[in-house]
């Protein structure tokens, strides 16, 4: 169990118009110039776009993975700590928070295979 750094990496790789750009202590994650998370590579940790009832859910279930970081309208972020997350559920929630923010072509494309 558990996710490195550059494992996070290979993943981001996976979905399609992913851009990276250094915000201080953190990497942000962008499809078409919107955020869908932040990688924080000192602490090991990600932030992600969730639904505020993902977001509450994954809290409340597993409060030593997931942390709340902050809601925004209809959004809850998420917290991960990546050594205590398997990769195919990180690989699930990355998916997840990018199809909430990728425009509609991007994700059928994707979701098409």
């Amino acid at each position: 169990m558990g996710v490195s750094v550059d494992e996070f990496m290979e993943m981001l790789a996976e979905l399609p118009g992913v851009e990276q750009s250094e915000g201080g202590d953190w990497l942000a994650l962008k499809v078409r110039g919107k955020g869908f998370g932040y990688l924080w590579e000192r602490t090991e940790t990600v932030g992600l776009k969730a639904t505020i009832e993902e977001q509450m859910a994954l809290v409340a279930e597993r409060p030593e993975v997931f942390e709340v970081q902050f809601t925004a309208g209809r959004f809850g972020w998420v917290v991960v700590q990546l050594a205590k997350i398997d990769a195919d559920e990180l690989f699930e929630l990355v998916t997840e928070a990018w199809c909430l923010t990728a425009p509609k072509h991007l994700v059928e494309a994707h979701e098409g295979g």
